[in-house]
């Protein structure tokens, strides 16, 4: 489908999510006023704002696919995946904890995480491409924030919004992809100490390798590409869970270690 709004709308609707993400004051879905909006349209409304981030100093440091599994789309009401940008903004010290109000509507999501150590084929990216190009396979808890309304998200509306990321934290442990089967690591989700939700990661798009190829094919189009050092967040295996000040999550991957993420 050929991109239907006007380089002015985009710009118009990228400052309206930009304002919302500011104040802290989100806004009603993009979609709403223009229902005819598309996945390419929105990933050029991600790319106006993203460039302003850049402009204003940030540094690119990865991307992520979000919606990658059943429970998430289910959850959120759609079919296929989304996409965004990762920068050093958005990195935040496991231990230091996150000021919750910060955000509209904060969840976390577990993720085996992956950093690259070559730049990945930006088309036509097989499984075995993708992990080629993996240096490390590593522990991650991702920080999504919704500037849309309730999460009151079609696709367009989530992918608009950066794939509703805002934060990401990277365990310690580093594990070679050669030495653990990434389509079969049980995940476990705590919560001040307590059981949560557990999953594995085969839910990510049978395998999370697929996660990474169907990113590079998807923004190539876009002049988008993965790069040697790049960290890469496939897509959760468990529901996204609300945050508030005080809570501290705690995610167990088996063969893979842990990581924290606390709020204040």
């Amino acid at each position: 489908m050929p991109v239907m709004l006007t380089e002015e709308t985009r710009a118009t609707l990228a400052q309206r999510l930009w304002g919302a993400e500011t104040d802290v004051s989100p806004i009603a879905p993009l979609t709403d006023a223009h229902p005819d909006m598309n996945a390419d349209d929105a990933f050029e409304i991600q790319l106006v704002n993203i460039r302003r981030k850049l402009d204003a100093g940030a540094v690119v440091t990865g991307h992520k696919v979000g919606l990658a599994s059943k429970a998430m789309q289910e959850m959120m009401g759609v079919d296929e995946p989304d996409y965004g940008h990762l920068l050093d903004t958005m990195e935040y010290p496991e231990g230091t904890p996150i000021e919750a109000a910060r955000f509209c509507f904060p969840r976390v999501e577990v993720e085996v995480g992956f950093v690259l150590g070559a730049d990945i084929p930006p088309e036509g990216c097989s499984q075995e491409e993708a992990a080629a190009a993996i240096e490390w396979v590593v522990p991650s808890i991702e920080l999504i924030d919704s500037r849309i309304r309730d999460w009151k998200i079609k696709l367009p509306d989530t992918i608009a919004d950066n794939a509703s990321s805002c934060g990401y934290v990277i365990g310690q442990q580093r594990v070679r992809l050669a030495d653990i089967d990434v389509a079969a690591i049980d995940a476990t989700l705590y919560k001040n100490g307590e059981f949560l939700a557990s999953g594995r990661s085969d839910a990510v798009l049978g395998n999370p390798l697929n996660s990474v190829g169907w990113l590079a094919s998807t923004v190539a189009k876009f002049g988008v590409r993965l790069r040697k050092g790049d960290v890469i967040l496939p897509g959760t295996a468990i529901r996204a869970m609300d945050a508030t000040p005080g809570d501290t999550f705690r995610a167990e991957f088996a063969g893979l270690g842990d990581v924290t993420m606390a709020f204040r």
